[in-house]
């Protein structure tokens, strides 16, 4: 296998070690360089001409990928791509990068290897804790929480250094079916009304139960938008209404920019007593 094979089978862009510990001499390295197979990005990566733009901005800089860019690369759910430019985690006493990037200047919480060009989840939701607004920060903690299989009861054993990622484990649940379902509960939980997640009514779990009948339910468009889906919702909520719940049913669309006439109507379901038991 060619030094160009083997960093394009390992993502296009492969560290020294890794390229020295499958046989590639030194010479062999030097040689892809000046044939143009390969870039050398500060004496330790090689990378290729389809390298991800990120981890070679990450290892030109001399730092690992953290916070939101982190979660776009794992893809963790958020409402919208992050504005400015690249996250990075880097030690207290290194440095400043030569970039324009977002930089965290931190101990790790928990170690990873020098041959690798992203922080553990733990430091990037620990960054994105402390970076982002908390809807955003746990938005994405509930999405890494599913995606990397992190239950919330691992996630508060981590001896967390901010009181904004101390405050994001507490509230974290596990049980948020959609980035969207996050949104709702945490604008909604500063009402202290009693809210439950993917409760099973009528044999299929709903997205939010506000007290005891007033019934939430969002559409998000990978689960949403075909005829089929879309029947099966109305004869859910057919159901639900004739069980006795008022159901409540809310686009994505309508949840991230118009969220003034959702809340609204919610505010109006509660008002008229819609959460109590009949």
């Amino acid at each position: 296998m060619s030094v160009r094979a083997f960093i394009a089978a390992r993502g296009g862009i492969v560290h020294r070690h890794d390229l020295r510990d499958a046989g590639f001499a030194p010479r062999t390295l030097r040689a892809a360089v000046h044939a143009g197979e390969a870039r050398l990005i500060r004496r330790s990566w090689f990378a290729s001409d389809r390298a991800p733009d990120d981890l070679v901005a990450a290892a030109e800089a001399g730092g690992r990928l953290t916070c939101v860019s982190l979660a776009m690369r794992r893809k963790w759910w958020m409402p919208e791509a992050p504005a400015g430019g690249i996250h990075l985690h880097r030690a207290p006493n290194a440095a400043a990068p030569p970039t324009s990037a977002i930089v965290h200047w931190n101990a790790p919480l928990a170690p990873v290897s020098p041959r690798t060009l992203s922080a553990s989840v733990e430091d990037a939701l620990a960054h994105i804790a402390s970076c982002m607004p908390r809807e955003t920060a746990m938005v994405l903690w509930e999405s890494a929480s599913r995606i990397e299989r992190l239950s919330p009861e691992a996630l508060r054993r981590v001896e967390w250094t901010s009181v904004a990622a101390r405050d994001c484990a507490a509230g974290l649940t596990g049980l948020s079916d959609s980035g969207l379902e996050t949104i709702v509960v945490v604008r909604l939980s500063p009402w202290g009304l009693r809210m439950r997640q993917q409760t099973v009514l009528a044999g299929r779990p709903v997205d939010l139960l506000i007290g005891e009948r007033l019934v939430v339910q969002l559409d998000g468009f990978a689960y949403h938008s075909k005829p089929a889906d879309r029947r099966r919702d109305l004869e859910h909520d057919a159901e639900l209404v004739l069980r006795g719940y008022v159901v409540l049913r809310f686009s994505y669309a309508q949840v991230l920019h118009d969220w003034p006439a959702v809340e609204r109507a919610i505010a109006r379901a509660v008002a008229a007593g819609a959460h109590r038991a009949a």
